[in-house]
């Protein structure tokens, strides 16, 4: 499980940077725009390539069970995540009614995302993996707030842009349940 440690520590710890303005500020004047994106992605690839392997090595050899989740948090999972894929379709900067009702839907998606898995899942991998990146995203949402960011703008009514998250966020919603078994090695229904 340490790698898997490793992968949420450097990955989470390269997308904190933005929370540390100064810290990140410091680091561009140092490196450049440039040099420091590369860098950034990177880092956040090889995290992200860390967790895959380090919660992949963790399944292989026996899952840690902390607890059973009732029948019911796994119809609930299944429903958030709808929620989760629709709001993070909302990235498309075009002004939308759900994009200024969420504010910040990429955090709203990786927040729904980790509770919905928290709720379904009782090991400690999965505790730890999904619990690490809902505390992130609740941290980065008060940082944000924190630097006045209040996001996408409210309007009144729906958009082009809400359609198109409507149906992007279901078709991948759609998908990924279809696909889950095989990139994941989890049945969403059925298990």
């Amino acid at each position: 499980m340490l790698i898997l440690v490793l992968g949420i520590v450097v990955f989470l710890g390269v997308h904190s940077l933005t929370a540390f303005r100064e810290t990140r500020t410091g680091l561009i004047e140092r490196f450049g725009a440039g040099p420091f994106k590369g860098i950034y992605s990177l880092a956040a690839l090889a995290g992200f390539a860390l967790i895959v392997w380090g919660f992949s090595r963790y399944r292989a050899e026996g899952l840690i069970i902390m607890w059973t989740p009732p029948t019911w948090t796994r119809h609930l999972t299944i429903a958030l995540m709808w929620f989760a894929f629709v709001a993070l379709a909302c990235i498309n900067p075009a002004p939308g009614r759900i994009r200024g009702w969420l504010r910040h839907p990429v955090l709203v998606a990786v927040k729904v995302w980790a509770l919905a898995h928290l709720l379904a899942n009782g090991d400690a991998g999965g505790m730890l993996l999904f619990g690490s990146f809902l505390a992130w995203a609740v941290f980065d949402r008060i940082a944000v707030k924190k630097r006045g960011d209040m996001g996408a703008r409210r309007i009144t009514s729906f958009t082009r842009a809400d359609a198109i998250a409507l149906g992007a966020g279901t078709l991948a919603y759609v998908a990924v349940m279809v696909l889950h078994p095989v990139l994941f090695g989890v049945a969403v229904i059925g298990r």
